[in-house]
């Protein structure tokens, strides 16, 4: 497949998922968990807290991710926030408490359904420091120099070209902005069967790059303080999204930081 057909490919598996199609899913691979297994218990999974999960709306945490970017951000009343595939506006509701009245947080994502369902979500609790936008992160509908801190999870392994949105990352940040990342890296090489199924590439899988690949794309849009730091405890989450097909030999969750120099 080409960039386009992926892309394609990822805004309908995604599109159903808001739709309520796939919505017992807890995961973003084909196969739904185990019994018992709910949204809730996932994002306990990826480190966020009861206290950070009663602060959301309903319907907003799909159980869709592979760690809490909340967790490095350190965020600060006042600041402007971004979420790169916001979808229906978990993190972005938590950054919004965390930033307040003063602050600021624009939700960014190139499928209409969890656009839709992330602005249900917003109305629901009347949040007014919460924008969503319409956008791919290789394109952001961002002017430059926009944000403090730009946040993701585990939506950058999705895009073909994953060195573009590190660079539309560091045309919107601030100087002196930084990015508190969670997302999914490549440990090992995929075998081809795992590497052509659809199912793993919109599933977080199959299009994971390196830690030295990530790395590298951080430090040409320029980047400093570059960290991308695996979370081998992710390994039993992981195993989760397609059980039976050893994917947690191959790819591990892990954190990606980085700073725009100061003017």
């Amino acid at each position: 497949m080409d960039d386009v057909q992926i892309k394609e490919m990822v805004r309908a598996r995604y599109g159903s998922i808001a739709a309520a199609i796939d919505a017992s899913c807890c995961a973003p691979a084909s196969s739904c968990c185990g019994p018992g297994t709910t949204s809730q218990d996932k994002a306990r999974e990826m480190g966020y807290s009861d206290a950070e999960l009663a602060g959301v709306p309903e319907g907003s945490n799909l159980g869709l991710g592979c760690g809490n970017p909340q967790a490095i951000a350190a965020l600060k009343p006042g600041e402007v926030v971004i979420d790169l595939g916001s979808g229906a506006g978990f993190d972005c509701f938590l950054a919004a408490r965390q930033v307040g009245d003063g602050g600021h947080v624009i939700g960014v994502d190139m499928t209409y359904e969890m656009l839709k369902k992330a602005r249900e979500n917003a109305a629901t609790i009347g949040a007014q420091n919460v924008e969503f936008r319409l956008g791919e992160l290789e394109h952001l509908p961002v002017a430059d120099n926009t944000a403090d801190v730009i946040l993701s999870n585990c939506v950058i392994n999705l895009v073909p070209d994953k060195a573009q949105v590190y660079r539309e990352a560091f045309r919107v940040l601030k100087h002196g902005g930084r990015l508190a990342i969670s997302d999914v890296v490549n440990k090992a090489p995929l075998p081809a069967k795992l590497k052509e199924d659809p199912a793993l590439l919109c599933g977080c899988i199959a299009g994971a790059a390196t830690v030295q690949e990530n790395e590298a794309w951080l430090a040409e849009a320029g980047f400093v303080d570059i960290r991308v730091t695996p979370k081998s405890e992710s390994r039993e989450l992981i195993a989760t999204w397609a059980p039976g097909c050893g994917i947690e030999e191959y790819v591990v969750s892990a954190m990606v930081e980085g700073r725009k120099p100061a003017a």
